[in-house]
Order: structure tokens, then sequence, then C-alpha cells
């Protein structure tokens, strides 16, 4: 015959209210450390995302500029077929005015044959500092 011993029951017991809040101030430290440098990453990458388009809206004015001898009135100018403009190609020479990183539209200032494109930044403000700086078509060079 065989003989099963009994097993003991384990005594299994849930973490104390001490043990919870220790694991909760480690997980409190550890965003309070990590968050920030998120955020500042993800601002780096828009800043940069911001000059990439910038650079395409400049291209596409050299060659719209190249084209017609004179820069669009607005951005919208590269996107539509422009009546003033007798070399206009089959293709526009952006298919939708790009945005910032921000979905804000860029400024765009001519005077004579000369322009300036700018974003404002994070903040959506003229000046500023840090990621809320602007940034124009200046920085670009």
């Amino acid at each position: 015959m065989i003989k099963f011993q009994s097993s003991k029951l384990i005594n299994q017991r849930g973490m104390t209210l001490i043990e919870i809040l220790i694991v909760l101030a480690i997980i409190g430290t550890l965003m309070a450390v990590l968050i920030p440098q998120v955020t500042s990453r993800l601002d780096k990458s828009r800043v940069g995302q911001t000059k990439i388009a910038m650079g395409q809206v400049v291209n596409a004015l050299n060659l719209y500029y190249t084209d017609c001898g004179k820069f669009p009135k607005s951005l919208e100018g590269l996107s539509k077929s422009d009546a003033d403009c007798p070399n206009w190609g089959p293709e526009p020479y952006l298919k939708k005015t790009p945005k910032d990183a921000w979905n804000r539209d860029f400024a765009y200032e001519i005077e004579g044959n000369n322009y300036l494109i700018k974003s404002l930044g994070s903040d959506g403000r003229e000046g500023g500092d840090g990621y809320g700086k602007d940034i124009t078509s200046e920085d670009l060079q």
C-alpha cells in the first residue's frame, strides 16, 4: 500500500502596505528621471522634423523661382497651378503645403527676391527659447 504524505499548506501572504509603498516610491523615482529625458528627445526630434519639412519648402521655392523667375505670393502657390507662370510644369512643386511638427502652417514672408519661412516652435508664440525658439529658413544654412 502506498502512503501519501500530507502536504503542508504553505503560508502564502500578500505584500504588506510598506512593501507596496516602497515599490511605488521606486516606480515614481524612475518615472521622475525618465519622463524629462523622453520629453526632451521628443522635442528635439520635432525640431529636426520641422527643419526637414522647411528644407523641402525651400527646395520647392528654388525650383519655382527657376521656372517662373519669381517666388510665389504664398506657399499655396507651390501646390496649385499659377497662371502668372507660363513654365509651370505638369506636376506641382509640392503635393500639399507642409506643416511644422506641431501641425501649424509655416509663416512665409517675401520681399523682392528674398523670402523667410518661419515656424514658431513648440510654444507657438513669437520668439521663445530652447525648443520653443522660432525656427527659420535662415537656420538651415
